[in-house]
């Protein structure tokens, strides 16, 4: 097969754009650059040049090309997906690694920068990509990651090998499967995406993403609602927990917390200047709390 790289991109393109794909362009490019292990430097000098294209390539360039087209997510075609700049395996099981969840990261890091060894606790785990960068990149003794679903946990798993980072996982709902131990911070990314809502997004999230990993009764607030009243019990005296939230939810998951003891609630925006997480600290005995 020959053809121009130029004329491939192109045609992808339009099609991805007749489609509906967002930014139709660079998920052709991504898709080329993927198939034909093209980088951007030669596809400029080569891309008018009528190139010889492996036949094994250039069927799974159709392939992907296709499956795209029909707004199958790019992140799950590829396999891959960065999060705070380490690579992370995505597959139909697992909700793929949002840059606004970066923003709860990076404020855990933040907070516990002068706070070493801390035990970690992942509710919701998923791809394990909060868990396993905080381990990562943070200064923590331990970290366990629980899902309900165990295919999301075999994702989980892969993904600390691939990066060598040792955690434990757990299949639970929520805290229920959890054996009594005391964690300094809890995070979570849990299914917050109303019934209403969820008919609305994109294909690529509504049609391909694991519903579980994203509605919540309750007009989305379920979970939250659990969150704030059980982990009490596993979060040590003056630990603090960090909740990614939809951006009308502030008020609603703050009040949870505020209802079963949690002090110095904090909201957190993302880059877009719309509230991301609900951090708060539990208080030991006499004490008020503190970050």
């Amino acid at each position: 097969m020959k053809k121009r790289p130029d004329d491939i991109l192109k045609e992808t393109a339009a099609r991805f754009a007749a489609a509906g794909v967002p930014e139709p362009e660079l998920d052709a490019w991504y898709l080329m650059e993927a198939c034909f292990r093209m980088d951007r430097t030669h596809f400029l000098l080569d891309k008018r040049v009528e190139t010889e294209l492996p036949d094994h390539q250039w069927q799974r360039f159709c392939r992907l090309s296709d499956q795209r087209a029909k707004r199958v997510p790019l992140q799950q075609l590829l396999g891959s997906q960065q999060f705070m700049g380490l690579d992370f395996r995505v597959t139909d099981q697992v909700l793929i690694p949002r840059q606004d969840t970066e923003i709860l990261v990076e404020q855990v890091l933040q907070d516990f920068r002068d706070r070493p060894k801390a035990r970690l606790l992942d509710m919701c785990t998923g791809s394990g990509c909060i868990l396993l960068s905080l381990l990562k990149l943070g200064d923590f003794s331990s970290g366990t990651g629980a899902d309900l679903s165990e295919e999301a946990l075999a994702v989980a798993r892969e993904n600390g090998r691939r990066l060598c980072v040792e955690a434990e996982w757990i299949r639970s709902d929520l805290f229920s499967c959890l054996p009594e131990k005391k964690y300094d911070v809890i995070v979570s990314n849990p299914p917050y995406i109303s019934g209403e809502e969820l008919e609305t997004l994109e294909p690529e999230v509504r049609d391909y993403e694991p519903r579980m990993a994203l509605y919540a009764p309750e007009n989305g607030l379920a979970f939250y609602r659990r969150l704030a009243e059980e982990s009490s019990v596993y979060l040590a005296p003056g630990g603090n927990i960090y909740l990614e939230i939809g951006s009308s939810q502030a008020a609603e998951v703050s009040g949870f917390l505020a209802e079963y003891g949690y002090k110095e609630i904090r909201v957190i925006r993302d880059l877009a200047g719309l509230d991301r997480v609900v951090a708060a600290c539990l208080p030991g005995k006499g004490e008020t709390g503190h970050v």
